[in-house]
């Protein structure tokens, strides 16, 4: 099976593709190591894969979109959950139901993919801030704080936050607003490039280096970066917003330490 073409990472604007079926799975017939990506799916559900996609999986720290696939011939299957396949390498599965319950699409039939703008935005501005606060963070505390590393992070709406190696105080927590807020009022633009490694290199940038085996990557394939200009790059899959200031106010909510790592949470308006 051929990977599925990411869309969204080309263009996150996109929010309408015509593609065609590759698969229609009931969620009985998944491997069980797929059946475990969605805990939650019934009888009823099915799972979906695509030559392309615009619905980003569930992964980097940010949720998986939603919304609906329909056919010319009238069939609709909604889109509740969307994941990486975790045995074959690349592929993406849409979890969903036919609106109706008995039509189904075939293999090979052509879909219009429509995904919750909505929520595609709202899950953009909290993935960008994400990047915000963390290059805000590091350029004001990776000389000041013992072991400073970033870490990983949640761009989900209810427990967005970001990790660090290294014990941040909470005196800092105003200081690093008042970054964010500087990066925010700025309306630095957001770019998507694709490098790599020698462009990492040639960047400074060698400690961002991916595992590319770890990815299960070609060796002539490129990492996609996402660059704040003036604040941060940072390998990333995810979707975003075009400038710093549609993030809009991002705040900082709290600072929280355990065994020698830092939290910094966070909220969107």
């Amino acid at each position: 099976m051929q990977r599925t073409f990411l869309a969204f990472q080309h263009n996150a604007n996109l929010h309408s593709l015509q593609t065609v079926v590759r698969a229609v799975r009931s969620v009985a017939s998944l491997e069980e190591a797929n059946r475990d990506l969605f805990k939650g799916a019934s009888e009823e559900d099915h799972v979906l894969v695509t030559e392309q996609t615009i619905f980003h999986p569930q992964g980097g720290g940010q949720p998986s979109d939603v919304g609906v696939m329909s056919a010319a011939s009238g069939v609709n299957f909604n889109v509740s959950a969307v994941r990486m396949n975790a045995v074959t390498e690349g592929e993406v599965l849409h979890l969903g139901r036919f609106a109706d319950g008995s039509s189904h699409f075939n293999s090979g039939e052509t879909v219009t993919q429509i995904i919750d703008s909505e929520k595609r935005n709202l899950y953009s501005r909290y993935h960008t801030a994400g990047h915000v606060l963390g290059g805000a963070v590091r350029h004001l505390l990776e000389n000041e704080v013992a072991n400073f590393d970033e870490l990983k992070a949640s761009h989900f709406p209810d427990s967005a936050a970001c990790e660090f190696q290294g014990l941040i105080e909470g005196k800092w927590k105003d200081s690093i607003q008042a970054r964010v807020d500087e990066y925010i009022n700025k309306d630095m633009p957001v770019e998507i490039d694709f490098w790599n490694e020698d462009d990492f290199r040639a960047n400074g940038l060698e400690r961002l280096i991916p595992d590319r085996k770890a990815m299960g990557m070609a060796d002539d394939e490129k990492f996609r970066v996402v660059k704040i200009l003036g604040c941060e790059v940072y390998p990333c899959g995810g979707t975003h917003v075009d400038s710093t200031k549609h993030c809009g106010k991002t705040n900082v909510k709290k600072i929280s330490r355990s065994k020698g790592i830092s939290r910094v949470s966070y909220t969107l308006p």
